[in-house]
């Protein structure tokens, strides 16, 4: 039994004409004789009747009180909605399908509400329903606790049920939906002659994704590369087979000339410096406040490191209540070129840098690993960073 999964986003679930275009899709993988799971999102974004930041305003200034397991009960609502309408189509399309709940899919979380992590898979059930059904319809975003309580997965949940699925069913591989043909090199919003990419490797898409890319979610790609699973990020609107993401000894590389994959980044952050002799404990400091740094940069007299800028009144009383003198810049960005091909390949740092000088763009951080090199600029040049790059690698 040839199993597919296909993931459907909030926007592609939002209206009665994008859903048409979803369950063509689905018609198209059941005439190649394949087996599909469908998981969906809850429908539209906010401001649309259940999507899922609606139903949270539901609950208004009251939201403190509810505990965070009775809230996600409710935002479990929106994909059950959701997936109750999808499956509606499909049984006038005479399609055979039926319903499994995130935890009746065997999808098994840990209890840590609203940002809950998935600790297995029991496919069974799903399994036997495929037996007797073309279609399964899975609510995303939601899992359960070994002793049955209803969880959801924080953002990016939808993705993640997807290719945890497309896992533990062994699927041909998982299609994510979205509203563009393939995964540009570069934000279309600010590079708009941006190409596309015809293929990726899963840790160029976790590199993408993990950086500010909002492809698709980077723990969907972790369990997507334990299992060798393939993605495609695909278009709802299209035939087309959009960008594959696989193991880099199945890829057909079409751009195999091209050195990067994409330049992403990262906006609203704060630097902070201080002097490396006063910098003692300061890690453990916030890791115990549980304040996520990053962008480490050490030099023989100071240590500097970013955050993002919402955390800024918190880290600021941290190091005041500790007495360790700080240098603060506001409104930094991280600009990110991500290649599995750089590897090897000398000169991509001078010349990403000799890019960025010729533009008057001062860069104050920089480092760089085999995949990945990072830029901190202020926020304010970030998108002339970003199309500079573009025209120096991409064009």
């Amino acid at each position: 039994m040839d199993i597919v999964v296909q993931k459907f986003g909030g926007t592609s679930v939002s209206a009665e004409s994008s859903r048409e275009h979803c369950v063509r899709h689905v018609k198209e993988e059941i005439q190649k004789g394949n087996k599909v799971i469908v998981v969906v999102s809850a429908m539209g974004r906010k401001g649309d009747p259940y999507a899922t930041d609606t139903l949270l305003s539901l609950l208004g200034e009251n939201a403190s009180y509810l505990p965070k397991r009775e809230i996600d009960l409710l935002m479990s609502t929106g994909e059950l909605i959701s997936s109750t309408v999808f499956s509606t189509l499909l049984h006038r399309e005479s399609i055979s399908n039926t319903i499994l709940t995130g935890g009746q899919a065997g999808i098994r979380t840990d209890n840590k509400f609203s940002e809950a992590s998935i600790i297995g898979l029991h496919p069974e059930r799903l399994l036997t329903q495929l037996e007797t059904h073309d279609v399964i319809v899975v609510p995303g975003f939601q899992g359960e606790t070994d002793k049955g309580d209803t969880t959801t997965l924080g953002r990016g949940g939808s993705d993640t049920t997807a290719t945890a699925i497309g896992a533990g069913v062994h699927a041909k591989y998982v299609d994510i939906f979205t509203d563009v043909e393939r995964i540009m090199p570069a934000d279309p919003r600010i590079v708009e002659d941006a190409k596309t990419i015809t293929d990726a490797t899963y840790n160029e898409i976790f590199n993408l994704a993990y950086l500010g890319a909002k492809v698709i979610h980077p723990r969907a790609v972790e369990f997507a590369m334990t299992s060798n699973i393939p993605i495609r990020i695909r278009s709802t609107f299209s035939s087309e087979e959009g960008t594959l993401v696989c193991n880099k000894s199945e890829m057909t590389r079409l751009h195999q000339q091209q050195t990067l994959t994409s330049v992403t980044y990262t906006k609203n952050l704060l630097q902070l410096s201080i002097e490396k002799e006063r910098f003692e404990n300061i890690f453990s400091y916030f890791s115990e406040k549980d304040i996520s740094i990053d962008f480490i940069q050490t030099s023989p007299t100071k240590v500097s490191f970013t955050l993002p800028l919402s955390l800024k009144d918190e880290a600021m009383a941290l190091l005041n209540s500790r007495n360790r003198p700080i240098e603060m810049i506001e409104g930094v960005a991280k600009i990110s070129l991500v290649g599995e091909a750089m590897k090897g390949i000398p000169g991509v740092m001078s010349k990403a840098i000799e890019t960025l000088y010729q533009h008057n763009i001062d860069v104050l951080q920089t480092s760089d690993s085999h995949t990945t090199i990072w830029f901190l600029v202020l926020e304010k040049h970030m998108e002339e960073a970003v199309c500079a790059l573009h025209q120096t690698f991409f064009a």
